[in-house]
């Protein structure tokens, strides 16, 4: 190309068309009480990788899975298929776990959705100590795990929504 010579880029991006939940319409969703275990292991390659072979060891499987971590250690969130069998088996290997009582909830995946729940509980007074979710790009349905300060009443609130 000589120098000089002007160039136009044409930057063309696709947009992917969604519906947007206003806070009138109503979500389907399906909630479930379950028992998560917060594990706290050493912040070092493998750490992990041991816990899940033993827990695949023990055909433990875990539904859900989130890791927060610090300069020293992590926390493990995790709901798994049998949370008795494995905070023994954890404890045999002297892995500090503890039990921790979530909503699973699984609802359809638009935008949206998190706001009407979070909205809900507010209004309820229940609050949010945290939350995880995860979605494929194109599913229709999503998983969020929810920790609110009264697993109970949140349950009450969400249970016509």
């Amino acid at each position: 190309m000589p120098l000089g010579t002007t160039v136009t880029l044409l930057i063309v991006s696709a947009v992917e068309e969604r519906q947007f939940i206003g806070m009138g319409d109503q979500p389907t969703i399906k909630i479930e009480s379950a028992t998560q275990l917060a594990v706290f292991l050493s912040n070092r390659p493998g750490a992990l990788a041991r816990v899940c072979e033993e827990l695949a060891g023990a055909e433990i499987n875990i539904h859900a899975l989130s890791i927060s971590d610090t300069a020293d250690h992590s926390v493990v969130r995790m709901v798994l298929s049998d949370p008795t069998k494995a905070l023994m088996l954890l404890g045999e290997r002297g892995v500090l776990a503890l039990e921790t009582e979530v909503l699973m909830i699984e609802t359809e995946n638009h935008p949206g959705v998190l706001g009407q729940i979070a909205h809900r509980l507010a209004e309820a007074e229940v609050n949010i100590e945290y939350a995880y979710m995860a979605a494929t790009l194109n599913s229709a349905k999503g998983l969020m795990i929810l920790r609110p300060d009264d697993v109970e009443k949140a349950q009450q609130v969400l249970r016509d929504l």
